[in-house]
């Protein structure tokens, strides 16, 4: 019925909870009580009873199964309890795998977070857990109240027993042999009506692009077509409920069949009218009713699981951790730059203008680097370059000798740390927070860490390293400045602070970036005020041709986009290659910074 991947993860699932399954199973066989008994009872309350004239035998008869359908009907509720803790846990084990599905696409190389594909797996996941106890419920009836009409025939005649299961298997044969295209058919009625969710989510969200440009017709002809695809798969679907049909009428309605032409004979053989009446009774009672809530729930119900469960188990598809023994990682060359970008090209989109077009750089360790241009010319996509979190079109990026795009999350974390706009903090002591990426740091450590970089006073404010932070509480200044500490104590030889100080005043943003740049190892800025380009040995400015790298007086003379940029976070008009005076006093402005 479904692909080997739902069949392993359906089957793990039970052998975890194996105990509920047992639980389940105890209960189900007091719940089949009934459907053991009825036919027999029956037959004994016409036969020894209303037949004979004993009119009160037949009513004990009656009332036992009576008692048998009040055990029964007690055990059910036991039954959908011990459902509950098989279902629930497997519905938690899924909303982990998509959570973490999520975290790993939000984090890969080239990865974004994005909520909408989140919430469509966790409605795909109370999909799976509503059909996952749907599927259970019904192929557990089946097999306990079909194996106890059975065996309740085989008490009272082996050949009725035949008679009846001759045609009961042949509708279960028929139902099987249609599954797999029943399967192949849901998946593509499941992927036709995504198509035309996004087809028509298109269209309406371009309308104005649409109606602007003509293109009327064609958005039109394109949702209608999605239209005809979901409809032509709809009725496909539907035809196959014949196929449902031919299952039921075999397996349910022909044993009825079967039973009245041939009670003559079985009379002849010396069966009793009381046991023909009870054979009726298990077939129309049990074994009508359990194949019906089988091939119902299979062929609706369970194909809906194995779909769902097939994309979740699909998106949520994560590469394994670590890396095989046969491809050890690779030792960082200690004499390698801690930075080097080589014929790096990336766009966002094909036809877009390239945001860096062939770019080399090489930054040696021990570096102090600001990253200045007007907004949106690329500056954090840079930075995410360089951490390894978006994948280039062309070119490479080493850190400390080391292929990022090789390097595995682990890896890329032991060299490099990167400090976001947007800094984040989590619920827990400030001790936590601060030693997330260095968790052996003693306490004297994070006090020293606090005191470099300004942040000791916010430490005592909250109560000290053992007080419980909010993140709700703290101010976008305070968070950052955490993730400052924070990202100060990790081991991680490069620092990439992309505009990570700017919530922060000007006093306390110097102190921070100053920290950082006598820190051992490499610093990379994204500058969000012009004193961090005067404090780094180099800048590297987005000019309109293409990044200009250099020293903040170089750069002076060699790009009118860094001198409009000094001139608009100064205040004062931008200097011009041929105003020696105003080079002369921004150099001297330059070498009191430094």
């Amino acid at each position: 019925m479904n692909g080997p991947g739902v069949a392993r993860t359906t089957w793990r699932a039970l052998r975890a909870r194996r105990r509920a399954v047992g639980r389940l199973t105890a209960w189900s066989l007091v719940e089949s009580l009934p459907a053991l008994l009825a036919g027999l009872l029956v037959a004994r309350a016409v036969d020894q009873g209303f037949l004979a004239g004993r009119f009160a035998v037949g009513l004990a008869w009656l009332g036992g199964l009576a008692v048998a359908v009040l055990v029964g009907a007690t055990a059910t509720g036991r039954v959908y309890r011990s459902l509950g803790a098989v279902v629930e846990p497997f519905r938690d084990d899924l909303a982990r795998l998509v959570v973490h599905g999520a975290l790993h696409d939000a984090t890969r190389a080239g990865g974004h977070p994005d909520s909408a594909p989140v919430a469509r797996l966790t409605h795909h996941v109370e999909i799976v857990r509503d059909t996952f106890g749907g599927l259970i419920m019904v192929v557990r009836g089946f097999l306990f109240t079909a194996g106890a009409a059975l065996l309740g025939l085989l008490a009272l005649d082996p050949t009725v027993a035949a008679l009846v299961a001759a045609p009961l298997v042949a509708g279960l044969a028929v139902f099987a042999a249609a599954l797999p295209a029943m399967l192949a058919h849901q998946r593509a009625q499941v992927r036709a009506g995504e198509a035309l969710g996004r087809s028509a989510a298109t269209a309406l969200a371009g309308h104005r692009d649409v109606l602007a440009c003509g293109a009327e017709e064609r958005t039109v002809a394109e949702v209608d077509r999605k239209v005809s695809d979901h409809a032509d798969a709809e009725r496909t679907l539907a035809r196959m409920s014949a196929l449902r049909s031919l299952s039921l009428g075999l397996g349910g309605w022909l044993p009825v069949v079967v039973l009245l032409l041939g009670a003559p004979w079985l009379v002849r053989r010396g069966l009793s009218t009381g046991a023909v009446l009870g054979a009726l009774v298990y077939v129309t009672t049990s074994l009508q009713p359990a194949l019906h809530a089988l091939v119902q729930g299979l062929g609706g119900g369970g194909l809906r699981y194995a779909v769902t469960l097939e994309r979740i188990l699909h998106a949520c598809r994560t590469p394994p951790q670590g890396r095989s023994p046969a491809t050890p990682a690779p030792t960082p060359d200690r004499g390698a730059p801690a930075v080097r970008l080589a014929g790096l090209t990336f766009r966002y989109g094909p036809r877009a203008r390239p945001i860096l077009d062939d770019f080399s750089m090489t930054l040696p360790e021990g570096e102090h680097l600001a990253v200045v241009g007007p907004s949106g010319t690329g500056k954090s996509t840079l930075a995410a370059l360089v951490a390894g979190l978006v994948v280039p079109e062309r070119g490479t990026v080493h850190l400390a000798g080391r292929p990022v795009a090789a390097a595995a999350p682990a890896d890329l974390a032991a060299l490099r740390v990167l400090v976001p706009q947007e800094a984040y903090v989590f619920g827990g002591s400030l001790a936590d927070n601060l030693r997330y990426l260095r968790p052996d740091a003693d306490d004297p450590t994070v006090d020293t860490a606090l005191a470099t970089l300004g942040a000791d006073a916010l430490a005592r404010r909250l109560g000290g390293l053992a007080a419980t932070v909010d993140p709700t509480t703290l101010s976008a200044g305070e968070r950052q400045l955490i993730a400052a500490v924070r990202a100060y104590l990790s081991p991680a030889p490069l620092v990439i602070l992309d505009e990570a100080t700017c919530h922060l005043d000007p006093t306390l943003e110097a102190t921070v970036e100053w920290a950082f740049a006598r820190r051992p190892g490499t610093l990379l800025v994204i500058a969000h005020r012009i004193s961090s380009a005067l404090r780094a040995r180099r800048v590297l400015v987005f000019d309109e041709d293409a990044p200009l790298l250099g020293s903040h007086q170089d750069l002076l003379f060699r790009s009118p986009a860094y001198r409009a940029l000094v001139g608009h976070w100064d205040g004062v008009p931008a200097a011009s290659p041929d105003d020696v005076g105003a080079d002369r006093a921004a150099a001297g402005v330059a070498s009191r910074h430094r």
